[in-house]
């Protein structure tokens, strides 16, 4: 009764984290869509005060919607049911087992080790760790896994960094006046990807399918590949806005992608410096894809305008970006060829890991 109890206990406690995670997640989600319709809005229109103060209000009651969590679980508080203990049984097990019984052959045997390898008459060779255990920093760089999700992770955010740098060049090239919505745009695509892919790649990687994370990286990787050609050949305010919240998607999912195949496969002992040397990916490719590749082009383009006789102050049409879009939608076909080597490198990994629940969440089996 006991047993049943605490099961049932768990399982509701289960359900209401749950409730209030989705309540909070669908809280994020709201706010960000309306911040992005409120900058909308406010582009078209001309609001007056008293309009402006109650958008601004709604944000301010949508900021605080997740508090709403933490007042209903002190405003209704559950009781918790009261237990049946089991009666005592007449024969129980004593808590401790007397020192003086004789030890087993086994342990005989591992204390026999123990004093051999103390004395030197056994050299232990240290293992290096498999995929899925604790790497040193050392260990981790000599892999070619850790180098795959580095270059795909390069040059997912990289590319993708270069568009959000360049996104008000990129609305004046296409003939939009106010840029203020393409960043809400990529703002918000930024948001959900970060959200959704962890999400989305968490629900499959513990599905029937057991896709690996990378996976998610080369999806997304070919999505951008086909947004920058739509933006070097097609750049029309329509098609502009669109990229910018495709990119702004894909480029979230990058991360959230990365951060936990780190640790899948290097372990947390020293996430910290792993992850922080994947972090350098981010700013070596905005110094590469932005400054070096999308920058020079544009000022070339831009200044044989002005000799032209076009725009003194800034550079107009497609042109201004399209060989910088097609080298940037190349590099995301690599990257995405990448991403698959890997995910199919990693795939016993992640079956070791969550073939039969996950070693960190088990299944409802080894619970029960």
């Amino acid at each position: 009764a006991v047993q049943a109890g605490d099961r049932r206990g768990g399982e509701e406690e289960d359900a209401m984290q749950d409730g209030h995670f989705a309540f909070a997640q669908a809280a994020s989600v709201l706010l960000g869509a309306y911040l992005v319709g409120t900058t909308v809005l406010g582009s078209a229109v001309k609001l007056s005060d008293a309009a402006s103060y109650a958008l601004f209000g709604v944000t301010v009651l949508l900021l605080l919607a997740p508090l709403a969590i933490p007042v209903k679980m002190t405003l209704f508080r559950k009781k918790k049911p009261t237990l049946v203990e089991p009666p005592a049984s007449a024969e129980e097990e004593p808590l401790l087992i007397p020192s003086d019984l004789p030890p087993a052959d086994e342990d005989s045997e591992k204390v026999d080790v123990l004093l051999a390898e103390g004395e030197g008459a056994v050299v232990k060779r240290k293992r290096r760790p498999r995929r899925g255990e604790d790497f040193k920093f050392t260990e981790a760089l000599v892999k070619a896994d850790f180098w795959l999700l580095w270059f795909g992770y390069f040059i997912g955010v990289g590319t993708g960094v270069t568009v959000l740098n360049n996104l008000a060049q990129i609305g004046a090239a296409a003939g939009i006046a106010d840029t203020t919505i393409l960043l809400s745009l990529f703002g918000l695509g930024n948001f959900l990807g970060r959200l959704g892919g962890g999400a989305i790649s968490e629900k499959f990687v513990r599905s029937v399918l057991l896709l690996p994370r990378p996976i998610w990286m080369s999806l997304t990787q070919t999505v951008l590949a086909v947004a920058y050609l739509c933006l070097a050949y097609a750049l029309t305010p329509g098609v502009v806005y669109a990229c910018a919240a495709v990119v702004g998607l894909c480029y979230g999912v990058q991360l959230a992608v990365m951060i936990p195949t780190v640790s899948e496969l290097f372990g947390l002992k020293n996430f910290g410096l792993f992850y922080n040397l994947m972090a350098v990916a981010n700013p070596l490719g905005a110094v590469l894809f932005s400054e070096e590749l999308a920058g020079r082009l544009y000022d070339g383009e831009a200044a044989r305008q002005r000799h032209s006789g076009g725009h003194p102050h800034a550079c107009i049409g497609p042109e201004c970006f399209r060989v910088a879009f097609v080298v940037l939608a190349g590099c995301c076909a690599l990257g995405t060829a990448v991403s698959l080597v890997l995910a199919a490198r990693i795939r016993p990994v992640f079956r070791a890991l969550y073939a039969g629940g996950s070693f960190r969440l088990p299944n409802s089996n080894q619970q029960h």
